[in-house]
């Protein structure tokens, strides 16, 4: 154990400097983030690392390791301390005394051995007494340990801490060790804790020099427990094995009458009393009572909540890897003190965890946000061009409607005004007859003699009657304006609004221009100048009342006149003029605003195509920087935690090799069982990168049952001597893949089913956002009731994330992969081919496909529409399944929902057929080859 421990701390030490770089990198890549400017300050905070668990994470790396030992009495903890550092350096006090009191002592790492009294303010306290120790220090003399009497008048000598520097490989990484003061005046346990606690990561270990706590010792343990209820204790009996034997004897025949109902506390009293009978006549019944008190603070311990109420064994399994927690433990026999190594592992591991975990959190918090605002993105850039499309033909379809309303107007107006100046006649004569002229003053009798005023009266009076003329011609030509209004209106308007609402800062001038063109029915105007020919009646009117002034009375300005000027008006109006030039002003209003309205457009247009450039820059920063530098730091994160929770795994035989990697059995890792280990070592950035987002995005998947899981991922360092690291991928281990299975001969019942599993599979992907892009033969791998599930996910991606790189295996590429510019429909297509080798029960190629002499050539079919053939065995209901999937033009293939149906359908038949005898179908060619082609990347 002396020698283990130390190697503990040393791998403690490496992961916590792992831990800090990773750390210090995610700081690094945070920064960068904001630095772009390209997020939001909410989505800023929402990925970084909140103050609490930074300061949890600086707590594990800037914090020492100290193991703090507690215990009943100086005997206990001197057994403990020596034990653990491989020495007697405590001199060991007598057991039986309680009374002696001892200071508290703290071990540090020295290059030379040495002792000093250290005050709290870190001032070292002369004492003449340690200066005949300090040059050779085997053993720590008791003086220097036990307080003396005159400690009880001296305060500062009383709580002097010793401080012990040594030359011990144990305490090399910084580790400390702590040991707490006995009968301390005046501090209770929990402020002695507090104080052996402070700036450590504590490991707490309870000496137990009794075999029974008393009501005092119980009493700061639950005040303990109660303060630090986070802390567990290690708690050890330091008594002779000749007890445990004893312990044990007591122990087994109690378990055993458990079987018996009435039985159990009688019997277990009973042998206590037969053996403290037997021991007694050999003067050993002392050693009897402390058994029976020795397991009696196992319950004591239970009752307090450090132990679990169970049947107990010596080995030690508190760790709960979920949770990141430790429990407390009570080891009864001394002889297996060396199960604190395994307490110091895996408290030391719960803190690795812990910030493990919440760096890796952080990671999967910003690559989920990656994903949102890629996603965000290119929604963006694929709607925006289709709303601007959208309202330009929108609004050219209401400006056409509009003109033919216009055109086809212009007889119905001239009716239109005809019946509503017959219908106002009598309203429009009251309403003048009642009119206050504005701006002259007319005399009491109503005579005016200035001719300018009387043309202005005159004025005023017309244009009361043009203005509710005006206002009800309009009226009646919203009716017809309005059904368009209903059609137009909402959706147009939401689509400019949605426009106009983005980041490019836009005064709303297209949605003004259509508001314009809508209301240009409201906005016609019947002018006296342009409406009728009252302008020359009313200059003759004029004329006449200038020449008759000198020698007539001028008229009288009373309701009769105003009555006149207004009937006059009326009845003068020309229909057929007013409705024509109503009709001219509508058409020069629309003409206008339509104009306005496209150049508006294209100055939005102009506008978010500038935005939309930037976005895109943006989109391939987030997919081509951010995104993998986060991918690797999640990947280094999460693979420290997996290597401290599990371990390293153990390769057995190769069962597979791929482009990237090779394949490796594995009996176990952790609690999955049998797995498979895909080694990959990536030489370059590149390579690290998209490794580090196919583990993000496999990892993401929530388990299904036709998707290969994968477990785990672990970085060796010492492959190829740490020149260049390999990341191993744990996943779960199937018994083969579908190439292999066809080639041994599945019936045609199976091989649908395993079908309707891909389909399935696919599905499924497709639900998390994530696109396969390489579903093939050798993708497919079998479980033992030859059930389908999809692996090998190193292309698979969110479609946002897709950067319309050329993937996959030729074979199985749709056409518009080489265009770069392709969705999840890539998948449909795969299974297409997919389901020709199912259909056909064999893993030749194509004879279209065969005679490609080369990946180019192939390349060339595909896109010119050559297809798989028809085979001999094919019915027609899954030939026309493959050709709808494997379709040129993506919208036409078939929804997988759909896919699925039609499987079903093709399995219940099938399965309702007798088996027919086994056929060999003939080969298209000689020289056949097998579907071995290189993926493309």
């Amino acid at each position: 154990m002396a020698a283990s421990l130390p190697s503990e701390f040393s791998k403690f030490e490496r992961c916590r400097r792992n831990i800090g770089q990773i750390l210090a990198d995610t700081k690094v890549a945070f920064e960068e983030i904001r630095q772009t400017g390209h997020f939001e300050p909410g989505q800023i905070s929402f990925i970084e690392l909140p103050e609490d668990e930074e300061e949890c994470i600086r707590n594990i790396l800037e914090k020492p390791p100290c193991i703090i030992i507690l215990g009943q009495s100086c005997y206990a903890k001197a057994v403990i301390t020596n034990e653990i550092l491989g020495d007697q350096i405590l001199p060991h006090a007598d057991n039986g005394d309680k009374t002696v009191s001892c200071r508290m002592l703290r071990f540090r790492y020295g290059t030379k051995s040495n002792i000093s009294l250290m005050l709290p303010d870190s001032f070292e306290l002369v004492d003449e007494h340690l200066q005949n120790f300090k040059d050779d220090l085997t053993v720590i003399p008791r003086e220097s340990i036990e307080l003396c009497e005159e400690s009880d008048f001296d305060p500062y000598l009383r709580g002097a801490v010793l401080e012990v520097s040594l030359n011990h490989q144990l305490l090399q990484d910084g580790v400390q060790m702590v040991v707490s003061p006995c009968n301390a005046v005046g501090q209770s346990t929990v402020e002695t804790f507090n104080r052996c606690s402070e700036d450590v990561l504590p490991i707490v270990i309870y000496a137990l020099s009794n075999s029974y706590l008393s009501g005092a010792e119980l009493q700061e343990l639950q005040d303990l427990r109660h303060s630090s209820p986070e802390v567990p204790i290690f708690f050890v009996c330091t008594q002779p094995s000749r007890l445990n034997e004893l312990t044990e004897s007591a122990k087994d025949s109690f378990r055993s009458s458990q079987t018996q109902e009435n039985h159990n506390s009688t019997h277990y009293n009973s042998c206590i009393n037969d053996m403290h009978m037997d021991y007694s006549q050999e003067g050993e019944s002392h050693v009897i009572d402390a058994h029976y008190h020795r397991v009696s603070a196992f319950e004591q311990l239970c009752d307090l909540g450090y132990l679990r109420n169970r049947v107990h064994s010596d080995r030690y399994d508190g760790f709960e890897a979920d949770s990141m927690t430790v429990d407390s433990d009570l080891v009864e026999h001394f002889e297996n003190f060396s199960t604190v190594l395994l307490y110091v592992r895996h408290i030391i591991h719960a803190h690795l965890v812990m910030a493990a975990s919440i760096l890796n959190n952080a990671h999967l918090r910003c690559l989920k946000m990656f994903i949102t605002t890629a996603f965000d993105m290119a929604r963006d850039m694929m709607i925006t061009p289709r709303r601007i499309r959208y309202a330009k033909e929108r609004e050219i379809n209401l400006y056409s409607s509009l003109l033919e309303i216009a055109n086809k107007k212009q007889e119905e107006l001239k009716d239109l005004i005809i019946c509503t100046v017959t219908g106002m006649k009598d309203e429009l004569l009251d309403e003048a007859a009642k009119y206050r002229f504005v701006g002259i003053d007319i005399p009491e009798n109503g005579e005016l003699t200035n001719v300018k005023d009387i043309k202005k009266c005159t004025f005023q009076i017309q244009d009361l009657v043009l203005g509710r003329l005006n206002g009800a011609v309009a009226g009646r030509l919203i009716g017809s304006v309005n059904c368009l209004r209903d059609s137009y209106i909402g959706t147009l308007s939401r689509c400019l609004e949605s426009l106009e609402k983005s980041e490019v800062e836009l005064e709303p001038s297209a949605s003004l221009a259509l508001k314009q063109i809508l209301n240009a029915a409201y906005q016609v105007e019947v002018s006296v100048n342009t409406s009728s020919s009252i302008v020359r009646i009313i200059l003759e009117k004029m004329r006449q009342v200038l020449q008759s002034m000198p020698w007539k009375a001028p008229p009288k300005l009373d309701a009769e006149w105003k009555k006149k000027v207004a009937l006059d008006m009326m009845n003068s109006l020309s229909e057929s003029k007013l409705a024509k030039n109503i009709c001219q002003q509508f058409k020069t209003r629309l003409n206008s605003s339509h104009e306005a309205f496209n150049q508006s457009m294209n100055q939005l247009e102009a506008k978010h195509s500038g935005r939309l450039e930037k976005t895109e820059e943006q989109r391939m920063r987030v997919r081509k920087v951010h995104a993998p530098k986060l991918a690797r730091l999640s990947l280094e994160s999460t693979s420290l935690k997996d290597v401290i929770l599990h371990g390293m795994p153990q390769m057995g035989r190769e069962i597979g090799r791929g482009q990237y990697g090779v394949v490796y059995a594995c009996d176990s890792w952790g609690p999955y069982s049998p797995c498979a280990l895909k080694s990959v070592v990536p030489p370059d950035d590149k390579h690290w990168n998209d490794l580090a987002l196919e583990f993000h995005y496999t990892r993401s998947i929530p388990e299904h049952e036709h998707i290969v899981a994968l477990r785990g991922s672990v970085i060796d360092n010492t492959y190829g001597n740490g020149s260049s690291p390999a990341v191993l991928l744990i996943m779960d281990r199937l018994q083969r893949d579908l190439y292999a299975g066809i080639k041994m001969g599945l019936d045609m019942v199976s091989r649908l089913q395993i079908a309707m599993d891909v389909v399935d599979g696919i599905r499924y992907l497709h639900s998390q956002g994530l696109v396969h892009r390489d579903i093939k033969l050798k993708n497919v791998l079998l479980d033992k009731h030859n059930r389908g599930k999809i692996t090998d996910l190193g292309f698979c991606k969110p479609e946002a994330m897709m950067s319309g790189s050329v993937v996959g295996t030729p074979i199985h590429m749709a056409p518009e992969l080489f265009t770069g510019r392709y969705d999840n429909s890539v998948d449909v297509y795969a299974f297409g081919i997919l389901f020709w080798y199912i259909s056909a029960g064999h893993v030749r190629l194509p004879l279209s496909f065969e005679q490609c002499a080369s990946k180019d050539h192939l390349w060339n079919a595909v896109r010119r529409g050559v297809r798989p053939e028809r085979l001999v065995q094919f019915d027609d209901q899954c030939w026309n399944l493959m050709q709808s999937c494997w379709a040129g033009d993506p919208g036409k293939r078939p929804l997988l929902g759909d896919v699925h149906t039609v499987l079903q359908k093709i399995h219940e038949k099938e399965s309702q057929r007798p088996v027919p005898p086994k056929q060999t179908y003939p080969r298209h060619g000689l020289g056949r080859k097998v579907d071995k082609k290189h993926k493309v990347k």
